[in-house]
Order: structure tokens, then C-alpha cells, then sequence
């Protein structure tokens, strides 16, 4: 799947089939539906899980603790734009 492809199924009324949680959570957060984004990583373990959690409490305003999700990923708070740390996150999942 292509970045291309994985934007056009934003059009869809559910993710499409066989992707990771990690992309079924971008997917969510990119139809505007921050609390199912959230659900489907709040509890899972792993610095994947926490970069797209710490990504969604960024995005939510709490910088706080996108803090520590962030360092919980190994990672520090990007410097660009939240739509483009989202198109970095689909990226590296795809």
C-alpha cells in the first residue's frame, strides 16, 4: 500500500483490511476520530505503540504527555507540523 492509497481509503467507512493497529490508529485520527485512535493504542505496549500515542497527545494539546510518550518511543517531539509527523507516521508503518 502506498501513501497515496492508504489517504484515498480515508474516504471509506473502515479501515482497510490486513493493516497494523498502528495504521488502523492513523487511520481513525485521520477521519477525525481522535478517541478511537486512542483506544486502539492507549494500552499497548512497545515504542511503536508509544510514538503514535505520544503523536495523538500532541495533537490533543497535552504536550505534557506527549512528553512521555515521546520519550517512552525513544523519541523527541518533532519539529514540524502535526499533519506532517502524521504522513511520517504513516510512512514508517506502511
Amino acid at each position: 500500500m502506498t501513501i497515496r492509497e492508504f489517504k484515498g481509503s480515508l474516504t471509506n467507512s473502515q479501515p482497510p483490511a490486513g493493516i497494523s493497529i498502528y495504521l488502523q490508529s492513523l487511520w481513525f485520527d485521520g477521519k477525525g476520530d481522535w478517541q478511537e485512535a486512542h483506544a486502539l493504542v492507549d494500552s499497548l505496549p512497545g515504542t511503536e505503540a508509544a510514538h503514535v500515542h505520544a503523536y495523538l497527545h500532541r495533537k490533543e494539546g497535552d504536550l505534557a504527555n506527549a512528553d512521555y510518550w515521546y520519550c517512552r518511543a525513544n523519541q523527541s517531539r518533532p519539529a514540524v507540523d502535526l499533519n506532517q509527523e502524521w504522513e511520517n507516521l504513516v510512512y514508517k508503518f506502511l
